[in-house]
């Protein structure tokens, strides 16, 4: 798992007074810096690893890119620790003719945490982007009983989890139950944007008869990558927030939540949910 994890020494208190020391494992956390041709545009706390993935999701949800033909490279700039090893985490990003490369002028200057896919944005209409590929709302029929056993199957493929209980996952499922893509991370945001980026890194974008299943919540940042990648339908475990709510009726998406092994609350678009095998 490479730089995804690390170990550190622990003291484990119990209630009687019992200490121990033991090793954890840790999930890594560290800064990734997004800059085109040289000029910085922005850093989010991510785990390392599939990071031009996460670029490539991250770009397409910023409505800078909509499909692979747009980025003209992408590659990691030099920059080391304390130890003098290579870090990987500055990735320069070049797009080329069809894609809305950032005002750079406008740049984010603040850190984007693991927790919040769209701090730094100006304003809710900044983050509200026109998807290149508009829901269609007879795509991602998707069954009930397929739908809610998506997150054992998706807890069953978690292995940084498994190993460091301290990450999300995001998986994108068939609308038969196939797992086609998961990836995991600090920032839930971060897992979704390195599912769609890989999808689009490998030019299956539209993805329009799939569904995502989300390890955690269902947030506004969230709806709007599914969107934005025509993913029609998004799952998660846990509650939704109300502009999540609100977004998904707008964009025409199928929002899923407390999906719970027996039950599931599909907040809106019903219909692409069958009970009908």
């Amino acid at each position: 798992m490479g730089r995804r994890i690390i170990r550190r020494r622990v003291v484990r208190v119990t209630l009687d007074g019992i200490r121990t020391i033991r090793e954890e494992k840790m999930a890594v956390e560290e800064p990734l810096e997004i800059r085109f041709n040289g000029t910085s545009f922005t850093t989010s706390m991510r785990t390392p690893g599939d990071d031009f993935d996460m670029v490539a999701g991250f770009l397409l949800a910023e409505g800078i890119i909509s499909r692979a033909e747009h980025l003209v490279s992408m590659r990691y700039c030099a920059g080391t620790d304390e130890d003098g090893n290579q870090t990987f985490n500055v990735i320069d990003v070049q797009v080329g003719l069809g894609a809305q490369p950032p005002d750079l002028s406008a740049a984010r200057n603040v850190v984007t945490s693991s927790a919040c896919g769209i701090c730094g944005t100006n304003s809710i209409d900044e983050v509200t982007k026109n998807s290149s590929y508009p829901l269609d709302p007879t795509r991602g029929i998707v069954d009930i009983k397929v739908l809610l056993g998506l997150p054992a199957a998706l807890r069953q493929e978690q292995l940084l989890f498994s190993a460091t209980g301290g990450v999300h996952a995001a998986g994108l499922f068939s609308t038969s139950g196939e797992l086609l893509l998961l990836r995991e991370d600090v920032g839930r945001h971060n897992a979704v944007d390195k599912v769609v980026g890989a999808a689009l890194r490998e030019h299956k974008l539209p993805l329009h008869d799939t569904v995502l299943q989300v390890s955690g919540r269902a947030s506004f940042e969230l709806v709007q990558k599914a969107a934005m990648a025509g993913i029609p339908v998004l799952s998660a475990v846990s509650a939704p927030s109300s502009l999540a709510v609100e977004l998904a009726q707008e964009t025409e998406l199928t929002l899923a939540a407390f999906s719970r092994g027996s039950t599931v609350n599909i907040y809106t678009h019903a219909d692409r949910v069958s009970s009908g095998s």
